[in-house]
Formats: structure tokens, sequence, C-alpha cells
């Protein structure tokens, strides 16, 4: 995935600040958990030269030497080296409640030791902090929950109804060889009444200060445009203005000075109302004014100076990738780009396309949407993904396991801008939330940077957080 900084609020509730606690009533550090968490960092599972079987593998020998039996977890793939792991741990015999899946990916992206101060592939603890690739984007989470189940199997704790653990491989990059194969192949194995997503609804803090919880319920859509340019060429002593890399620039250079129109719906009309709260001065105006009907043009013009907010008003679009020409001393005969568009919910892709290629307004330059397949070769659709709803029962648990765990905070419901494999399933007709359990420093987001690195503090909170939300969505009642 890439982990999206946050994003749409759609439900505050009880907006107080909580400041962290005092180092006596801090939560114990869960040995068990660091040392997955460390297992799982030191094994590189990058797509390049990564192994996310190794990772799969290692984790269901630790289920297994917990108790699970080997009939309850899977490890299974379309290739040898991105198989995923699912594991099941059986409720209550009586329940007629279908299964609550919790689901986070093994794969993290790209790292070169040159980049780093610290190896990328070693767990490094320095400075109250956990340093190494996936430590954020999201190893983290998957550690989290491999030892909540290990936790709770030894507990002997029966739910009220199944709980499945999907650790799936290509999230960040790949070829759909995770969740998008689970489902076309083993759907019984993960099918679920809903599936809690640990890699997104960031919880942030500034500082010593807990801002809120959130439940990401929907996201934006994701979908990358090529740009092509193509030219005769010829010899670069004799310039032409019909120039291949030319023609892409200009098309470029009208992208990046469009913007596309305003789009608010009543969840980002919500946010903006509830979000005023927390700023102040012309901001928390200018968030009030947006929130309007109709809203007050000056004001989002305001906030779209900002990149944050601007994500929020509108579709965005900007260039990621540059290619072209084929010798130093040739004109050019070929030119692309890579435009990646995050779609707002409910406008077609196919419309953006059309937009895109009416800005530029060149027959030179096209644009063509870049397709996307599937482990077997099908060309997956590009759709708009339908937003979760908020259910009782699960806002309901969430209240009361952040209140147990930190006393009383805000939780947030969110849509973000970026994409995780909670489309996939979104998508499919299985419900899922975000929910990161454990906080995040506001302004520190180093998922798919250098150094990234999480607070410890913060890891051993969220086990705790996320057993005490386990357990009050299932314990039977």
């Amino acid at each position: 995935m890439s982990r999206a900084k946050l994003i749409l609020a759609l439900v505050v509730v009880g907006l107080i600040h909580q400041p962290l606690p005092r180092a006596q009533d801090r939560v114990p550090p869960n040995q068990l958990a660091r040392e997955i968490f460390k297992q799982l960092i030191e094994i590189n599972t990058t797509d390049s030269v990564g192994n996310v079987t190794t990772a799969a593998e290692a984790m269901a020998t630790r289920l297994r030497d917990a108790g699970f039996p080997d009939q309850d977890i899977h490890v299974a793939g379309p290739t040898e080296k991105k198989k995923n792991l699912v594991v099941r741990l059986h409720g209550a015999t009586t329940s007629n409640k279908r299964p609550l899946l919790f689901m986070g990916h093994l794969d993290v992206v790209e790292a070169l030791r040159t980049d780093w101060t610290t190896d990328p592939f070693q767990f490094i603890e320095k400075d109250g902090y956990f340093y190494g690739r996936g430590t954020q984007d999201m190893k983290a989470g998957d550690a989290i929950l491999i030892a909540n189940f290990i936790r709770l199997k030894k507990e002997n704790f029966t739910p009220d109804r199944d709980l499945i653990l999907a650790l799936t491989a290509d999230e960040e990059n790949g070829s759909y060889n995770g969740v998008d194969w689970l489902l076309k192949t083993h759907r019984d194995w993960i099918d679920a009444a809903y599936s809690i997503n640990l890699d997104g609804g960031e919880f942030e803090r500034n500082g010593d200060t807990r801002l809120y919880t959130a439940i990401q319920a929907s996201e934006k859509v994701y979908v990358d445009y090529q740009l092509e340019s193509l030219n005769s060429g010829g010899h670069s002593s004799v310039p032409s203005p019909d120039n291949a890399i030319y023609n892409l620039a200009g098309a470029l250079t009208k992208i990046q000075n469009f913007s596309f129109p305003t789009n608010i719906s009543e969840v980002t009309r919500n946010y903006f109302q509830r979000t005023a709260e927390f700023n102040s001065g012309r901001t928390a105006s200018d968030l009030r004014a947006a929130a309007k009907q109709p809203p007050d043009k000056n004001a989002i013009s305001r906030l779209s100076a900002i990149p944050y907010y601007n994500a929020l008003f509108r579709t965005t679009c900007v260039a990621t990738m540059l290619s072209g020409g084929h010798a130093p001393n040739a004109l050019p005969q070929t030119a692309r780009a890579n435009v990646n568009c995050r779609i707002f919910p409910g406008e077609s892709p196919d419309q953006i396309r059309t937009t895109l290629q009416n800005v530029i307004a060149d027959s030179k330059v096209t644009v063509t949407t870049v397709p996307i397949h599937a482990a077997d070769g099908t060309e997956v659709p590009t759709v708009a993904v339908p937003p979760s709803p908020l259910l009782p029962e699960l806002t309901q648990a969430m209240d009361q396991a952040v209140a147990k765990t930190w006393g009383k905070l805000p939780v947030v419901a969110t849509m973000s801008n970026g994409a995780t494999d909670g489309k996939i399933t979104r998508i499919a007709g299985i419900p899922t939330y975000g929910i990161a359990c454990l906080f995040y420093e506001e302004g520190d987001d180093r998922s798919h940077g250098k150094d990234e690195r999480i607070v410890a503090r913060d890891f051993d909170e969220g086990v705790q957080f996320a057993y005490n939300l386990i357990n009050q969505l299932t314990t039977p009642r």
C-alpha cells in the first residue's frame, strides 16, 4: 500500500485530547509481540529480492507451536515466493454469526541500504523507537495480530464467531497474488461478515497529546494513466518544434496547472465541520465555510493551497514516472509519462481520462488507462469502491476498547486518499474497516521512506488495544 495520510472524517465521538500516561501507568512491553515483530522485519519481503512465503511460513510455525491445528492453517499462493497465510480460530459451535476477518500484508516497499542510517532489514531499537523497513507499513500490525491470536489460543478463548487472520502478499507491488487471489480461489477461507484491516485508520498524536483514533470506512480510487507522444524522429542536428519530449512536457505542464472541480459530499462536509474543532484562526473558519451549502469558494481556494486539504476537495493527478528518447544524438521518437490519479468516490475513471485528454488538447499526446492484471493474467476492472457502513457493533466496541486502553478519546471514521487491500474486499462485498491499533506521530510518517520507525511504547500499547478490541467484538454476551 502505500499508507496514505488521513483523511475524511464522518463521525467524531468525544472531542477531547488525552495526554500520554505517566511512565508507571504505561502498558508493559509484550515480549512475544516484540520477538515476532523483530522476526518479520528481518525477513526481506520486497517484490524484487524478498520472499513473502518465508514470512508466512515463519508465522505459521509460531501458530502451530501455540496449538493451532494444521487444518486451520493455510500457507498458499500462486507463486513460490508469494504465498499467503490464513489461520482460523474457531468460535462457539452454537453461534450463527458469520466470521470476522482480520487482515494485513506481509510485503514491503523497496529500501536501499545507502539511503538509511541503519540496515533497513535489521530490527533496531534506538532512543525509544523501533527502526526497520515495514515498522510503520505494516509489519507492526502483522505482529500485533499474530501475537494476539497466539494469546487467545493459549487462553482457550472461545469467541462468539470464527476469527480469521489473513496476512497476504502484493499489497505494495506485484500481480495480485494476495487478497485478490484468495477471493478468487479460496473465498471460503476468508469469507466474513466484515473485515478489520490494520493497514488503515491511523491513530494520531502530537507530541505527548493523543488527538484521535480512527476507523477507515472508505477510500479513493487509484488509477494510473499513460501519456504518450510519438514522432518520426530524425537527426538532432536539425531540431524540430514537433518533438515528442517537448509535446509531452507541454501536456504535463497543463495537467500540473489544472485543478479538478470541487466535490463535496455529505462525508466531506461533515469532516470539515468536525475538524474545525481541532483547528483555530483562519483555518477553522475556512473549514466551517467550506462545509456550508453552498460552500464558500474563497475558503475552498485558501484551503486548496494546502496539499492535504486540496486532496480532500477533489480528484488529484500527478506525474510520477517519465521515459523518452532512444539516443543522445537523435530526436526523440517516443516520450511517455505515468500520471497517477486518486479519484474522488462516485467519479468515473473513464471520465477522468477524458478530462485529462481535453485538458491537454493536443492530438500528438494520447491518454490511456494503464491496465492492472491479476495473478491469472486477467485484467482487473477499475471501478468505484463502495464505502463500508458504520456498524453499531463495531463503533461501540471501538469506543469501549479505546476507553479501556487510553481513556476517553475521539473516534473518527475516515476516508483515505490512498489505496489498501480494503478496496478489494469492499468490492467483493466484505465491508472493511481500517483500524491501525497504534498511534503515529503527526508529521512523522516515514512509511515507504528512509529510516522508517515507530515508537516502541506505541507498539506495546497497540498490542493491548487490539486484544481489548477483539474481546469487545467477540466475547459471548
